[in-house]
């Protein structure tokens, strides 16, 4: 069976998403961050796992489920709809 419900995503990668929109929002990334920087922003967290994998499935799940989107190599935030 379908539903419409929005499918969540595990705490672990959803803690990801409340770290980096925190830092690109509040970091002076308006254009956005770059990959590798979202990347070790992850790592260096300590509220995340320290595993350059996990950071990096993590990105890749936000992005598939439109969490993040990428420009140029730059990951922003998805403007939730009101």
């Amino acid at each position: 069976m379908f539903s419409d419900e929005p499918r969540s995503l595990p705490d672990w990668i959803e803690r990801g998403y409340e770290i980096l929109s925190s830092e690109i929002m509040e970091g002076g990334h308006g254009e956005g961050l770059p990959r590798d920087s979202a990347r070790d922003t992850l790592i260096g967290h300590e509220d995340f796992p320290d595993n350059p994998d996990d950071a990096e499935y993590a990105i890749d799940q936000l992005l598939n489920s439109g969490w993040l989107y990428e420009v140029a190599g730059k990951l922003r935030i998805t403007t939730p709809e009101e």
